[in-house]
Parts: C-alpha cells; sequence; structure tokens
C-alpha cells in the first residue's frame, strides 16, 4: 500500500504483520541478501527489479550488518527455501507475485512515498490511514538508530591506523579498509573531532535517512577538517558537502543498484558504480566537483586537497556491485602510508 492509495497484491513469504517505511526499488541482479542488511535502508521497503529473488541462497559473511534493516521486500519470484527462511527467521516481511514492473514504473513517475507492507486480513483503509501518519524521509535523523553504540577495534594490526566514523557502517568497507592494509577502529555516530584528529585517516561512513538534520555531525566534521586525511562515501559524502559550505536535496526515487555510471571529471573515465541514496548534493556550486553522475548530473565526488577532504556519493567497496571505483579505498590508503 503506498500513500497515494496503490495497492500491489502478492504472497506473504517472509515475517507476518506490519512494516511501515519508505518504498523504493533498487536495480542491482545479485545481493539481495547484502541489500537487507545494509543500514542504508533502515526504514525503508525495497522493491527489487530483478524479477527472481533468492536463487544462490544465504550465507552469514554476506550480511553487511547484524540485523536487518530493510523493513520488508517485495519481489516478483521469491527462489530457494534459504532466503524465505530468512526473511522469517530475520523478521522481514516479504511479499512474492507482486507486479514489480508497474510498482517501479510508479515509483520513477510519482516518486518514493511512505508505504506499508501488510500480511494476513487487513482493512485497506486503515492500512492507508496509518501509511499517512508515519513521518516522511526527508528531514529524518536515523543515523543514531544504526550506528555503533561504543567504539571498538575492527583490525588491530596494520601499516597505518584508520578511524572509521559509523553513521551505519558496512561490514564490507571494514574488510577493504583492513585489507589494504590499515589498522581500523570503529566509532559512533556523535564522536568528537579530537577524539579521531590523531589517525592518520578518517572515514566518514554511508547511513540512511536525511543529512540535513545532522547539524552535529557536520559541525565535528568542520572542526576535523584540515587536521587529519578524510575520506567519506555516501552520506559521509554528504557531510563533507554540508560542512563545507553546499546544500543537499531529496532525490525523486534515489539512486539504488549496482550499474550507475559516474564520469570522474579529471580523468574522463566513466566508473560504473554501486549506489544506495535517497538524497544527493546540489550541483548550483561546482567547487571541488570531481565526479557526476551520467543519469542526472548530480554531485557524486569532491576533492578538497587544501582540507584533505574528499568523497564519493557512490560505494567503492561494491558489495554487491561492480568494483571499477575499488581504487577509491586502496588509493586513499596508500597515500596514507606514503605520508605516514
Amino acid at each position: 500500500m503506498l500513500e497515494d492509495g496503490s495497492v500491489f497484491e502478492g504472497q506473504s513469504v517472509g515475517a507476518d504483520g506490519f512494516a511501515f517505511g519508505e518504498a523504493v526499488f533498487t536495480t542491482s541482479m545479485s545481493g539481495y541478501q547484502e541489500v537487507a542488511t545494509d543500514p542504508s535502508f533502515e526504514g525503508q521497503i525495497v522493491c527489487f527489479t530483478a524479477p527472481m529473488v533468492g536463487n544462490y541462497g544465504v550465507a552469514e559473511a554476506r550480511n553487511e550488518s547484524r540485523r536487518a534493516h530493510a523493513k520488508a521486500v517485495v519481489m516478483r519470484e521469491a527462489r530457494g527455501p534459504e532466503w524465505t527462511d530468512w526473511l522469517h527467521e530475520h523478521g522481514v516481511v516479504g511479499l512474492t507475485g507482486v507486479d514489480t514492473r508497474s510498482l517501479v514504473l510508479h515509483l520513477r513517475d510519482r516518486g518514493a512515498m511512505r508505504a506499508a507492507a501488510a500480511t494476513g486480513d487487513v482493512s485497506v483503509d486503515e492500512v492507508l490511514t496509518a501509511v499517512r501518519s508515519q513521518p516522511e524521509m526527508a528531514g529524518a535523523a536515523l543515523v543514531a538508530g544504526v550506528s555503533a553504540r561504543e567504539q571498538y577495534t575492527f583490525a588491530a594490526e596494520g601499516h597505518v591506523r584508520v578511524a572509521v566514523v559509523d553513521y551505519g557502517c558496512k561490514r564490507s568497507i571494514l574488510r577493504r579498509l583492513a585489507g589494504t592494509g590499515a589498522a581500523v577502529d570503529v566509532f559512533p555516530h556523535d564522536v568528537d573531532a579530537g577524539s579521531v584528529a590523531g589517525y592518520d585517516g578518517v572515514l566518514l561512513s554511508p547511513g540512511p535517512g536525511d543529512p540535513a538534520p545532522l547539524q552535529a555531525e557536520t559541525k565535528m566534521l568542520q572542526e576535523l577538517l584540515g587536521r587529519t586525511p578524510v575520506l567519506g562515501v555516501c552520506l559521509g559524502h554528504q557531510l563533507l558537502a554540508l560542512a563545507t559550505g553546499k546544500e543537499t536535496f531529496k532525490l525523486p526515487f534515489g539512486h539504488r543498484g549496482a550499474n550507475h555510471p559516474v564520469i570522474d571529471h579529471r580523468s574522463r573515465r566513466v566508473l560504473v558504480t554501486s549506489q544506495n541514496h535517497g538524497f544527493a548534493v546540489a550541483g548550483d556550486d561546482e567547487t571541488g566537483v570531481t565526479h557526476s553522475s551520467l543519469y542526472d548530473g548530480t554531485v557524486e565526488g569532491l576533492d578538497y586537497p587544501e582540507l584533505r577532504a574528499r568523497s564519493a556519493q557512490f560505494h567503492p567497496e561494491a558489495s554487491p556491485g561492480p568494483h571499477d571505483a575499488a581504487s577509491i579505498i586502496s588509493g586513499w590508503v596508500e597515500e596514507l602510508k606514503s605520508a605516514a
């Protein structure tokens, strides 16, 4: 049930009950388990455009966090008992047999909107009333609900020390950092600048929700800039933009998938990237802009050499997705090693 009254019916294959969230879609052909456990999908109902979901099973190693964050998943055809059992186990409402093509076209025309996925004998009018009473994603500050509560060490040994500010960090980012030879400490979203300024570098992680309300996080970043190298990813990119005087805005239906073309203005190379965000950096001020989306021209990368800060709106760790942009993390760590 969408907030405009549209109804899309299917069969329940996940947890029973109600799930409220923003209805969005992802064009990734694989990585359904990574999608469901990505903290950036907190508070959302995810429609898969891939026609079959679940056909290669599940594995603990594919979880991007400790729990599922997508409130519900909507599919044309759910395959395999492993996937549907996983949905039950993790409390995710799942619908199969849905006309996902029509749903995606509807969201592309009307924009992402509040929705509910409901199982059982329910009243359409009651569900619609409940949907319209839910908060909208614009203005939603969600990082406190997905961030680590305390500092912890992910990798103790390395050639350089990297602090990750956790706004909803994926495990694959931590693995990529450790794999490049970095010792990795993870900090909560409300860490102060002084606690991370002494590291060789600071990575600002992805995360859910609207960046604009995150005023304390933006202020912390302003206090940090220039003191140590900074790399922002996704939400971290948006916070770097806000900290340097740019603005953000809500996209009509977001960028979610593993096939998004981005141009690097410096090399003129086109990267096929993995993306998951509903907000973007406004392009009115082109200062520091290094990458742009070839879909809609939105800002996909920033670089401020004088502040030792750079960022990417897309996901260099690519889990799931192509690895065109993998060198953004590995190259940054190599620079940190050279400077150490």
